[in-house]
Order: structure tokens, then C-alpha cells, then sequence
């Protein structure tokens, strides 16, 4: 990823674990603090101000002088730690994205709950639908569409260019990223950017990585028949792993794809540029750049994704750069270990 978002350091430099969700009360604290000083939540380092010319905490905390934060913070461990964190996340964005600023008028066609919880930008279309946010705030972003007959409970967040379709039905703790769609039932989930979940089915406590796409009528379980905790594929544990959750649907990386009406287990892990099909539930482990369903996997190869990697980024006039291509190439690689098929 270096290659892509090369560090540029400064004579002075203050680093920040990319573990956290920042807060005001976070920035405040880090801006007072002196050289070689550091900021600590839980017996954690999350921030310090260096002189050092490294970026990794571990060769400089014996000089740090640490510091307790005060106060509370949300610290991404899991990526389904981000399905729990999304709702108080929305809320505090909505904040920092709305203050002192007035929402673009909406429509008289619209059923509005809690008219002053949502906030829309300039360029958003949303006619005829039902926005419930007196469980938590509503952004429709800049240029974004929110289709008629549709219902929006908040917190929920719709990025600029994203679009909600006809008679979808939205609950809270959802965030749909710039330029994705969405459509049927979708649940305290997220998808990042430019993915679509356009169609009928059900989406819930999952999270979509970027250029995914979910077939019409797929379904994803984020509940057990059996009511038990969900274990999900750890790549950092290498191994299934607690996850302390009821509910937990479908992690899914960029770039994979899935065919019509297909269905996923409770707590399934499907890697990148992998595609998925086929009658029947697939295992609840897909590596990255698999091909196939229930019936068993292929090697979804390097030519095959790059070329539909660039023609779903060509629909959004974005090519697919040398740099994209050598980090999925490297990802490739690391996975290997993983495609046993």
C-alpha cells in the first residue's frame, strides 16, 4: 500500500494508530502535546509527537513520555468491530459534518420523523420516501438519490453519488459509501465505495469492501439457528476466531462479485476479487481470488481480474492503475497459502 500512499514526514511528526476512530476530544488532546510525548487508552499507545524519523511506535516508546487520555474512544480491532461502531460513528460525523450549517430544503412529498435529524446536501433527490430519524441522525450527501417508496430508519448515512433504491428498506446503523447503490432490506451494515447491493435480499451486519457487487435476491444469515455466538475468519489470528457477536453477516473484500440468488452462512468471509455462485451455501471461509460455490472453488486468475476489475471501474470513468494492479498482485501472493483447491 506504500506505493500508493507513500509517508511523507516532517521534521516534527505526530503519528496516530490507524486503529481509532478520532474524536474531537481526541484531536484537542493530541494538539497540546509536547516532544516525545504520547497518548495511551487502555495500556495502548494511540498517539505520539516525534522527531523520529520512524513511523512505527514500537522503536520509539521507550523515549515517549506517556500520557493517560481522558476520555472514551472507539478502537478497531476486528473488522466486525466496525458493524457495532457504525451507528455512534454516524452520529458523531453528523455532527462534525452539520454544525453550523442548514440542510438543503426537502421535498413536502417526504414523510419526515424527526425532521431535525436529517440533513441533506445540495444536489440530493429524495421524493416519496419515509425517513425515521428519532433513533438517530439521517445524512443524504451531496448529489445522492434516495428513490421513491422507499424507508430510512437513522442512524444512517448515504454518501455523495450513492443512491437508495425504489422500496428499500433501510435500518439503522447503515452507511452507504460515495457512488454505491442499494436496494431491498439492509441492516446496520456497510458498504464502503462504489459497490451495489442493487436488488431484492437481505443484507445484514456486513460489511462490503470496495467495487463489490451482490447479484438480485442474495441473501446473507447474520444470525445462527442456534442463537450462539459467531465465529469469523480471522487472517490476523489465522484462524476462526470469537467474535463476541449475535449478529454478523457477510466481510467481504474488493472487488469480489456474486451471482444471482446466493445465499451466505452466518459470519462468512469472502476474500478479494473472488466470485461467487452457484446453488447452495458456499463455505463461510472464500480466499481471495476464488472462483465457484457449494460445489467447490477455482482460481479466479490475475488476467481475468484485472480485466473485470477495469471495466467495472471504466463504468466510472477510473482506470485501473499500475499501482492497483501491483497491489492486488501482491495480495495474490500473500494469499496463496490460503487456495487450496
Amino acid at each position: 500500500m506504500s506505493g500508493k500512499f507513500p509517508l511523507a514526514l516532517e521534521k516534527e511528526n505526530i503519528f496516530l494508530s490507524s486503529h481509532l476512530c478520532p474524536t474531537s476530544m481526541l484531536v484537542s488532546q493530541v494538539e497540546v502535546l509536547g516532544k516525545e510525548q504520547g497518548l495511551c487508552y487502555r495500556e495502548k499507545p494511540i498517539a505520539i509527537r516525534t522527531e523520529s524519523d520512524s513511523a512505527d511506535f514500537s522503536s520509539c516508546v521507550s523515549s515517549i513520555d506517556w500520557l493517560e487520555f481522558d476520555g472514551e474512544l472507539d478502537i478497531v480491532e476486528y473488522p466486525w468491530d466496525l458493524i457495532e461502531m457504525n451507528g455512534r460513528q454516524i452520529k458523531l460525523d453528523f455532527e462534525l459534518l452539520t454544525q453550523g450549517r442548514k440542510s438543503a430544503e426537502i421535498s413536502s412529498t417526504n414523510n419526515l420523523i424527526s425532521a431535525e435529524n436529517i440533513f441533506v446536501e445540495e444536489g440530493a433527490k429524495l421524493e416519496y420516501a419515509t425517513i425515521n430519524a428519532s433513533g438517530g441522525s439521517v445524512y443524504i450527501g451531496k448529489d445522492a438519490e434516495v428513490m421513491e417508496g422507499s424507508f430510512i430508519r437513522g442512524p444512517f448515512a448515504l454518501c455523495e453519488h450513492a443512491t437508495v433504491n425504489m422500496g428499500s428498506k433501510i435500518y439503522g446503523g447503515t452507511t452507504i459509501g460515495p457512488w454505491s447503490k442499494v436496494g431491498g432490506e439492509v441492516t446496520q451494515s456497510i458498504l464502503t465505495s462504489y459497490s451495489n447491493k442493487g436488488h431484492d435480499g437481505f443484507l445484514g451486519h456486513s460489511i462490503l469492501g470496495e467495487w463489490c457487487n451482490l447479484g438480485a435476491g442474495t441473501n446473507v444469515s447474520n444470525l445462527k439457528n442456534t442463537y450462539d455466538k459467531v465465529r469469523v475468519w480471522s487472517y490476523a489470528d489465522n484462524r476462526f476466531a470469537k467474535t463476541g457477536l449475535q449478529f454478523c453477516g457477510l466481510i467481504m473484500g474488493d472487488h469480489s462479485k456474486v451471482g444471482i440468488n446466493t445465499m451466505f452462512n452466518t459470519g462468512t468471509v469472502v476474500g478479494i476479487c473472488s466470485n461467487v455462485y452457484g446453488a447452495g451455501f458456499p463455505r463461510n471461509f472464500v480466499p481471495s481470488f476464488s472462483m465457484g460455490g457449494a460445489q467447490g472453488f477455482t482460481l479466479n486468475n490475475m488476467k481475468s481480474v484485472f480485466k473485470t476489475a477495469s471495466q467495472a471501474m471504466a463504468r466510472r470513468k477510473i482506470e485501473l492503475s499500475l499501482t492497483d494492479q501491483q497491489i492486488l498482485t501482491s495480495v495474490f501472493e500473500q494469499t496463496a497459502r490460503y487456495r487450496k483447491f
